[in-house]
């Protein structure tokens, strides 16, 4: 296993005064059976004039605030101390041909499947179609067992698509993604989940984090890691298993899950509205550093 502390500071600065701003955040790391979020904290400057903490729909912890005094600069702070073990299974081919899997989730007598079911169908950023489902196919020939066809899949996006920051925005359809052959790791993910859920695979969008590492030689750079997005896909017994398109791998120890959804409007960050500000500018900082344990 391996344990970060975790450093995200998302900054605003306004050209001209907000009088009042309400928003919405998604930077808690959610624990689950390969993560333990040890501690965790938010600190928000100027300080909100109101706080409150609730779950959403999907599980995830979220942070509401208010600010109602005039600011020009809005600066939110989330520091974590994660311990994050690596998946237990090994063998990718175990739990069953994806065609059973898919039967089981449809007809209501698979494990987990009330869990899996919003995860099926059309979400707002992502559709199913035709189109899809024939990128898919030849990942999933007839008997294949589930987890071997997404990985596959996962392996046939890494090597088609080009990773490109710039031909594609936050805003970006996923269809447009798609057919471009290029983004970034929010678009590989949704991808993933349309091809996915276009064969009746349940398939979740996940945002979090992802050490990176340096250079040879070089030393890590404070500040330099990154928010970052991935799939999971259900697999009747065996739970959610995630996958990264983005970096053709099973996800491990490197991977700090933070919130799950149907795709990346369910899990934005941040968000949220204001008065006034004029123009504004947005800076954000994740730094994922690695403590050296004793185990």
């Amino acid at each position: 296993m391996t344990e970060y502390r975790i450093t995200h500071v998302t900054t605003y600065q306004y050209s001209e005064p907000v009088r009042v701003c309400h928003n919405l955040l998604l930077l808690s790391p959610r624990s689950h059976e390969r993560l333990n979020c040890l501690t965790h904290r938010i600190t928000i400057r100027p300080t909100p004039t109101v706080e409150t903490d609730r779950i959403d729909f999907f599980g995830n912890p979220m942070r509401a605030f208010s600010i109602e005094e005039s600011h020009r600069q809005l600066v939110v702070t989330a520091a974590s101390h994660v311990r994050v073990s690596p998946p237990e299974i090994g063998d990718l081919n175990v739990g069953g041909a994806w065609e059973q899997v898919v039967r089981a989730g449809a007809d209501r007598s698979g494990a987990g499947w009330l869990d899996a079911a919003p995860f099926r169908w059309d979400s707002r950023r992502v559709r199913r179609s035709d189109e899809y489902a024939a990128y898919a196919r030849p990942s999933f020939p007839a008997g294949r067992s589930l987890l071997e066809g997404v990985r596959d899949l996962t392996r046939r996006i890494h090597a088609d698509f080009r990773y490109d920051t710039t031909t594609t925005h936050v805003d970006t359809p996923v269809e447009t993604a798609f057919r471009q052959r290029s983004g970034v790791c929010q678009d590989f993910a949704q991808i993933g989940i349309a091809c996915l859920r276009s064969l009746g695979i349940a398939a979740r969008y996940v945002s979090g984090y992802l050490r990176t590492f340096p250079p040879p030689g070089k030393p890590r750079l404070i500040g330099a890691d990154q928010s970052h997005a991935w799939l999971g896909v259900h697999a009747g017994e065996l739970g959610w298993i995630d996958f990264d398109p983005t970096n053709d791998c099973l996800c491990s120890t490197d991977h700090v899950p933070v919130a799950y959804g149907r795709d990346f409007h369910d899990v934005v960050p941040m968000r949220g509205v204001f008065l006034g500000g004029g123009t504004h500018a947005l800076a954000v900082s994740v730094d994922v550093a690695p403590i050296e344990t004793s185990s």
